[in-house]
């Protein structure tokens, strides 16, 4: 059966370690030397944005934080500049969550663009600030391509939590 995308559509709870699997492995393909290229999304914003309005509860800014400062000692960049970025992203993901999860997912994606906007453009600005090269104009393509890849992103991660369409009636659950 084809999983659908409804609102009518209950959803199991989310497992922990899925979560933090999905951030590892977020982490890790901004890690690859594809990250700098122009259009690739970061990774580890998209995951952490997805999450802190899903699990509003799980993730947080505590994550952001952390997975910042992996991000900054990863690329060697200003410490804290991934981490406040992330925080700002957490936060602000956290706050709309209801208003973001009201819309279907075409209308999801349009309202997380601003947010990942937000995060490159704070990155960018600490790193105006400190002395640091004008990034150019391909910086800011990531955000777009990642709310393009929303909807796969969305179907990938929630497809653990579906429940089966037809009910075993010697299943517990």
């Amino acid at each position: 059966m084809q999983p659908t995308f409804s609102s009518s559509r209950i959803l199991l709870p989310v497992r922990p370690w899925f979560i933090v699997l999905s951030l590892v492995v977020a982490l890790l393909l901004n890690l690859l030397p594809t990250a700098y290229w122009p259009g690739i999304p970061d990774w580890v914003a998209l995951v952490l944005c997805f999450w802190s309005v899903r699990e509003t509860r799980r993730v947080g800014m505590g994550w952001g934080f952390v997975l910042g400062l992996l991000m900054d000692v990863a690329d060697g960049a200003v410490l804290g500049q991934h981490g406040f970025a992330y925080v700002l992203l957490a936060y602000t993901a956290a706050s709309l969550s209801r208003r973001i999860l009201w819309f279907p997912l075409a209308q999801q994606a349009l309202q997380v663009l601003p947010l990942l906007l937000l995060a490159q453009v704070v990155q960018a600005a600490m790193r105006l600030a400190v002395g640091a090269d004008f990034p150019g104009w391909s910086y800011f393509i990531g955000p777009f391509v990642a709310v393009i890849l929303w909807f796969p992103l969305t179907f990938v991660l929630l497809l653990p939590q579906y429940q089966p369409v037809e009910q075993d009636p010697d299943r517990p659950i």
